[in-house]
């Protein structure tokens, strides 16, 4: 059985709000294939989550981990 995309892009976003204990934005890339796809930043001030898809350079806030990892998930699924 094939492991879970969701599960290890839902590890990563959690990653990101346990990172350090300052208020430092944190982001991380989300490639496929060596392509870079999304750019994700988590703000620890407000909580929320910023996706950039780099393609074209669409912006969207999320405040829900779940509906974040699912956009990233069909991101990377196209």
């Amino acid at each position: 059985m094939k492991s879970s995309q969701l599960v290890a892009i839902i590890s990563r976003l959690e990653a990101m709000q346990q990172g350090s204990t300052d208020d430092e934005v944190r982001t991380r890339r989300f490639e496929k294939n060596g392509a870079e796809r999304g750019l994700v930043s988590f703000d620890p001030q407000t909580e929320t989550y910023e996706l950039e898809e780099l393609t074209n350079h669409q912006k969207f806030e999320f405040d829900d981990i779940d509906l974040i990892a699912m956009e990233i998930y069909d991101l990377l699924d196209d």
